[in-house]
């Protein structure tokens, strides 16, 4: 009797070790709101190393005070990020709101004081849209409480918001407009059809128009004018026939024409302006720079323009004079990220977002010159803390090229990739880090993570920019498409041969690591590769893109579809099943960690769920999180913290032994 009691307790406490679905380890943390299931205990010594490295902050400039003696920004004193007020360069940060859930977009009523911004619960990104009072912190709802709300935009008299909603179906992301002091009267505008995402995009100065974006997949959208008296529409950028892609910047100062951004030649995505006029000609501004246009700002009174270009992954500030069309190099810049371009009222400013490898993202404003390209200084607004590291020692990212699998003008094609080395002998452990999308790129930023990552597991982190990846042209974002999608994959081998033949890198020990798409191909990577790897990690990915595409939300099937494939073909359908990770769990020979929100509308839970219990059913060793006040990814820090930390301790036992 005794023999059997200890040969069923040497069962149970084996079975987490071992995989078997005999028994699952499953606990709460965070008041209940996050599910560990087989994940151990986490340590408290590894919890106080990493103590610093997770209470980093940054800021982002949301918008100029109405007389512009301050700015209203967005950072973190709490669990989630709330709205904030600063009165001058390096002033103290006045919270001003308090919600449960962060604020999404924000935008200041023309003419007046209040914020219109974006909410959602949990993570399930059905916005609502509310009115906001600063002075008074009392906030209004303006939509209807169960559509999903997004991109505004106000006229610049402030009487009028146009916004993105699924309010009429359910599904289609139509264009709406309403008065805010009377929002029951809200209007529709646009109607969409067959799953085309539409947005506004810029009010005429006088009232008369709007600007309108409709996007069909990365490499086709299309630009409209929309006469807001007649609601008679004129597509104005974008053609069926010769798909590129088109993104308003809006109207110029005299209402005549409008800033855009496209890549129409075949080109890099370039500035260019267009005029009203039927019939007129793209006017294209930046002809010499071989990059995408990635950002463009117009200041109040017409005369200066700003914009950013993605040169490699690394921005460039560019300013423009409008008049002539001459543009100058910012070269002063620190190297790094620039996002978030604003103009002060006064014209002689303009804020923005900076990002570099030793700085998160803080606020920055640059005083400019009595001419319009000409800047003088710039002003640190915010100094986010760093958790008193000194990041001055943290690992810089390093650009390669390695080759794959395929040819392109007749020579082997190169991925570009960024690397991170720790300051130490190696060869050392790698992490490869795949970004999502996929129409995504990954760039070099300030990223506690990896300097978490390396300092703590001494690793190699490599970022690759696998085909598919926007930044570079118009044909390499589309090299994954439909019936290629497998091709990334294999962007993902040719880097594990490029490991292979660095000395201070160690093939035998490395590990992929993904989010959303950046999931799939983690997991697909196990499929292919489980010979070459120790470990993944699955962030919110897909698992099977039938049962993906067949549950995402309504409101981004067809937009997924276009990307992915359509399942409803019976032979694109065949397809889908076959490279889904889900359909060979079989190869799948590495232990996996698998990350989820409850609420994702993007990769619904049952993508997570379902991967979990197939590994578990043939007992490879998988640890899940499961976050019940979450969706596509983690926004509150204490949920962050614990996925760090498991991340942590998982590569620790299945990366590093």
């Amino acid at each position: 009797m005794r023999y059997e009691y200890i040969i069923a307790l040497l069962f149970i406490l084996l079975a987490p070790l071992t995989g078997s679905t005999a028994e699952t380890s499953r606990r709460t943390v965070n008041n209940g709101q996050l599910i560990l299931q087989d994940v151990p205990e986490i340590p408290a010594a590894l919890a106080a190393r990493l103590n610093q490295f997770q209470n980093t902050r940054s800021a982002r400039f949301l918008d100029w005070a109405e007389d512009g003696n301050g700015m209203f920004i967005r950072t973190r004193f709490g669990e989630i990020d709330q709205i904030h007020f600063v009165s001058k360069a390096g002033g103290s940060r006045r919270q001003l709101s308090w919600f449960d859930d962060p604020a999404g977009q924000v935008e200041r009523r023309y003419r007046g004081r209040e914020l219109a911004f974006t909410m959602d619960r949990g993570g399930g990104e059905f916005d609502q849209i509310y009115l906001f009072d600063p002075a008074t912190a009392t906030t209004s709802l303006l939509t209807d409480g169960n559509s999903r709300n997004r991109v505004l935009c106000w006229s610049r008299d402030g009487k009028w918001l146009a916004y993105q909603s699924t309010r009429r179906d359910g599904r289609s992301n139509d264009i709406w407009i309403m008065d805010p002091d009377q929002p029951e009267n809200a209007e529709l505008l646009v109607e969409a059809s067959d799953g085309d995402w539409w947005g506004p995009a810029d009010f005429s100065r006088d009232g008369k128009y709007l600007l309108v974006q409709q996007y069909i997949k990365v490499a086709d959208s299309r630009i409209y004018l929309v006469d807001l008296k007649s609601r008679e529409m004129r597509i104005m950028a974008g053609d069926a026939e010769n798909p590129s892609a088109n993104r308003a910047a809006g109207f110029d100062k005299r209402g005549k024409g409008f800033y855009l951004v496209t890549n129409s030649r075949g080109m890099a995505a370039e500035l260019a302006w267009k005029s009203l006029q039927p019939g007129a000609e793209i006017e294209y501004i930046s002809t010499k720079i071989p990059w995408d246009v990635a950002e463009f700002a117009l200041s109040d009174n017409g005369r200066r323009g700003a914009f950013v270009t993605n040169e490699g992954g690394v921005s460039r500030l560019y300013l423009l004079d409008t008049k002539t069309r001459l543009y100058s190099l910012i070269k002063s810049m620190p190297l790094g990220l620039i996002f978030g371009l604003a103009f002060h009222p006064d014209n002689k400013r303009i804020a923005m977002n900076l990002n570099t490898a030793q700085t998160p993202s803080d606020v920055f404003v640059m005083s400019l010159g009595r001419r319009a390209t000409d800047a003088r200084s710039l002003h640190r607004w915010t100094s986010s803390e760093v958790g008193g590291l000194d990041t001055a020692g943290f690992a810089q990212a390093e650009l390669i090229h390695y080759p794959s699998f395929d040819r392109v003008d007749d020579k082997t094609r190169r991925i570009p990739a960024f690397v991170y080395r720790p300051d130490s002998e190696g060869p050392h452990p790698v992490i490869i880090y795949i970004h999502g999308g996929p129409e995504g790129q990954y760039r070099p930023t300030f990223s506690s993570t990896f300097q978490m990552w390396i300092a703590e597991l001494g690793v190699a982190i490599i970022a690759p920019n696998v085909r598919g990846s926007t930044g570079y042209d118009s044909e390499y974002v589309s090299l994954d498409d439909g019936y290629q999608r497998e091709d990334a994959v294999k962007d993902i081998g040719a880097l594990l041969d490029w490991i292979a033949t660095q000395p201070d890198l160690d093939e035998n020990r490395v590990a992929v690591y993904g989010g959303s798409y950046g999931g799939y191909m983690a997991l697909a990577s196990a499929v292919h590769y489980s010979d070459r790897l120790k470990a993944a990690v699955d962030v919110v990915g897909i698992s099977n893109f039938v049962t993906f595409l067949e549950n995402t939300e309504d409101y981004r099937r067809e937009l997924r579809r276009r990307e992915y494939g359509d399942e409803r073909d019976p032979e694109m359908r065949a397809f889908l099943e076959r490279i889904s990770p889900l359909n060979n769990i079989d190869r799948i020979q590495v232990p996996l960690l698998v990350v989820q929100g409850q609420n994702d509308p993007r990769v619904p839970v049952s993508e997570s769920e379902q991967v979990v219990a197939a590994l578990k059913q043939r007992d490879q060793p998988v640890w899940y999180i499961n976050a019940l006040n979450e969706g596509h990814g983690y926004k509150r820090k204490e949920n962050r913290d614990v996925f760090q930390q498991t991340t942590i301790l998982f590569l620790q036992r299945y990366l590093l032994d």
